[in-house]
């Protein structure tokens, strides 16, 4: 998929996020969201301009969430963003009313809706993870410029290829069709499995 499928999916899909962001002591701090809408390359949300959240986005300028989808563990969809945020103020309102007609139950009357204002996650970073699929599916993608950083266990040329590392690998996603060894990073678990059995350190984490 492409970061819009993964963005479309959000709000399409799942739509209710659990949103963090750090507060003036630098704890986090959750909240339920609704991610309202979304283009090729940002998120779109609004909050109102009274809570805490709203002075911790403004104060910060980024959050982090993870949002969820599936009957229980073994059947679950999660994507998890981490991104950079600005306030766009009230214009989108309407739009966004129009397209999440629930919201009128929350805030009835034009004078209501002026409490509210909204704010696009512009540039960052997701991961989308899939139990659903045998062996487990991961990807990781970028949006609005964001670097891309390769993360996870990789097998550097040190590898002596002893197979250590395949035996304990509890998704068999570790390829030794050549030596070094190589890891399907898209059926990854990140469990460090690897890294731990290898006898001459050849798995390194980025």
């Amino acid at each position: 998929m492409e970061t819009k499928d993964y963005l479309n999916y959000v709000v399409h899909e799942i739509h209710r996020t659990i949103v963090a962001t750090v507060d003036d002591e630098g704890l986090p701090v959750t909240a339920a969201i609704d991610m309202m809408d979304c283009d090729d390359n940002s998120l779109y949300f609004l909050t109102a301009k009274g809570k805490g959240f709203y002075d911790r986005l403004i104060r910060r300028q980024f959050l982090a969430f993870t949002a969820m989808k599936g009957e229980d563990t073994m059947s679950t969809v999660a994507v998890s963003i981490r991104g950079k945020v600005r306030e766009l103020g009230y214009d989108r309102i309407p739009e966004l009313f129009e397209k999440n007609p629930y919201m009128h139950q929350i805030y009835p009357t034009e004078e209501s809706m002026k409490a509210l204002t909204v704010f696009q996650i512009y540039e960052g970073s997701g991961e989308w993870f899939d139990l659903s699929r045998k062996p487990i599916e991961r990807a990781s993608f970028t949006f609005g410029g964001a670097d891309k950083k390769a993360e996870g266990y990789f097998i550097t040329d040190s590898c002596i290829g002893c197979g250590s590392c395949v035996a304990v690998c509890p998704q068999d996603c570790i390829r030794q069709d050549s030596i070094p060894f190589r890891i399907e990073q898209e059926h990854c678990l990140h469990c460090g499995n690897c890294m731990t059995a290898c006898p001459v350190g050849a798995v390194v984490r980025r």
